[in-house]
């Protein structure tokens, strides 16, 4: 495997850090999901905690993003971790003065107060994120960034692979109480960790081009916009998101149809680990010089995934598909990120990433919404006892698993549609151009 070169002792130890935090952080967020409703018995509510997240995500990641170029970066982790430790730390407080009796009802003002406190605290993890893509522009070589990228996808799978089994466990022993006391003990320790890292930062990166400190949304803007096709890649992104809230909406409903609840669950967990297995292939291979083109080409291969392992109602066509399609989301993942860092300005990443993560983040739970009704009243009558089940019931299969399959194979068909209109588009050649061009410079001249 080819060595990254650049600061990479000081890379390894922020992403060791960051894999600590993000597991904590997203332990916080399943176990009060799974504690919320043991205690209420409320699907209401642990929906409506889900809706707080992604709101909350989408509304704070240009603000993020300011704060991460606005600040070194090592400081904008520092404050991300403290700020969580803290609200964790309150969170607690309401959890131990509260009487149990007052957290079984889901209209409890004390319930949502410490509900909050932890979105607010896991909310604040992900100025992390934002911070993360840009200390790899600032740790490693260019032509190493797109490995170093694997690396941190492999951070994310292996936190996905690791959260909801500790949750599970935690809240079982003793409710909230173990999660938090854990969590900020964890934190505690990432903090004096992140003291002792050096990270080559002589100050604060400045615009140089007569922008705004602050959020300055319009600066940012005209940044995105003087990139050739880079409007339209966030936009691309964006319609992926858009369309990916169809899984959010009824992968686990999907599952469930065909397995038991305790084999679902075992099954994500092997199938998190395709996130390592992506993250880890991308840091050996690497995305080659045509990260545009790359990026498109494994989307159209992740909708193909789509149309086809909901064609039977087999669960095991659902893990060889899903588990693929964990394999080559980090490639996806990581040519993102590869891109922002060749064409934007280092001084204007974290805002770009941030307005990026915002625009992706909305997406999905508006769709989610969408579909979650449409599919219900539309297409699981269509294909129990309507048209569907009489004319395509013979070759597809009835009931209401056949139908979130229908809406799965459909959405998997305007994936590919858009996904191959996108790689004939003129903006997407021209940033592919750009891109590739950046790759070539980057490269080292052979002797």
């Amino acid at each position: 495997m080819t060595a990254i070169q650049g600061h990479t002792k000081t890379f390894y130890h922020i992403l060791g850090n960051t894999l600590l935090v993000s597991v904590m952080n997203y332990t916080v967020w399943f176990a009060v999901t799974f504690w919320v409703y043991l205690q209420t018995r409320s699907v209401f509510a642990t929906g409506l905690i889900a809706g707080i997240f992604l709101v909350l995500t989408a509304a704070t990641g240009i603000w993020f993003g300011s704060i991460v170029d606005g600040r070194r970066k090592k400081t904008a982790m520092q404050g991300s971790a403290a700020a969580s430790l803290l609200l964790y730390a309150a969170a607690l407080a309401v959890y131990l003065v509260t009487p149990a009796d007052d957290f079984r009802d889901p209209a409890s003002v004390s319930l949502w107060a410490l509900v909050l406190l932890l979105m607010f605290g896991v909310i604040a993890g992900n100025i992390r994120a934002i911070a993360l893509p840009t200390l790899v522009t600032l740790l490693i070589e260019e032509e190493f960034r797109d490995r170093a990228n694997g690396l941190v996808g492999t951070v994310t799978g292996a936190t996905f692979l690791v959260t909801s089994v500790i949750s599970g466990v935690l809240v079982a022993f003793d409710g909230m109480f173990s999660v938090l006391l854990l969590a900020m003990t964890t934190l505690g320790l990432a903090l004096v960790h992140l003291f002792f890292v050096t990270v080559p930062e002589r100050g604060v990166a400045h615009t140089g081009d007569g922008g705004k400190s602050g959020i300055d949304l319009r600066g940012t803007l005209r940044i995105i916009a003087g990139v050739p096709g880079l409007i339209a890649l966030i936009l691309f992104t964006t319609f992926n998101n858009f369309l990916g809230g169809v899984f959010m909406a009824l992968a686990d409903a999907y599952g469930l149809s065909l397995v038991s609840v305790q084999s679902w669950g075992l099954l994500w967990g092997v199938l998190s680990t395709g996130f390592i297995v992506g993250g880890l292939a991308v840091s050996r291979t690497g995305l080659g010089r045509r990260p545009v083109r790359l990026l498109l080409l494994i989307n159209v291969v992740l909708w193909a995934i789509i149309i086809v392992f909901p064609l039977r109602a087999s669960i095991w066509w659902f893990a060889a598909g899903m588990y693929l399609y964990m394999i080559l989301v980090p490639y996806a993942e990581a040519a993102e990120q590869t891109i922002l860092q060749k064409v934007v300005p280092y001084e204007r990443q974290g805002r770009v990433f941030g307005l990026a993560q915002s625009a992706e983040q909305a997406a999905s739970p508006l769709t989610a919404f969408l579909i979650a009704p449409v599919t219900q009243f539309f297409f699981i009558p269509f294909m129990v006892d309507g048209w569907g089940a009489r004319e395509l019931g013979p070759w597809f299969g009835t009931g209401a698993d056949r139908g979130m399959a229908l809406v799965f194979v459909l959405t998997g068909i305007i994936g590919v549609i858009a996904t191959t209109l996108a790689l004939a588009s003129r903006p997407y050649r021209r940033l592919d151009e750009r891109t590739a061009r950046a790759t070539a410079e980057s490269e080292p001249a052979v002797a």
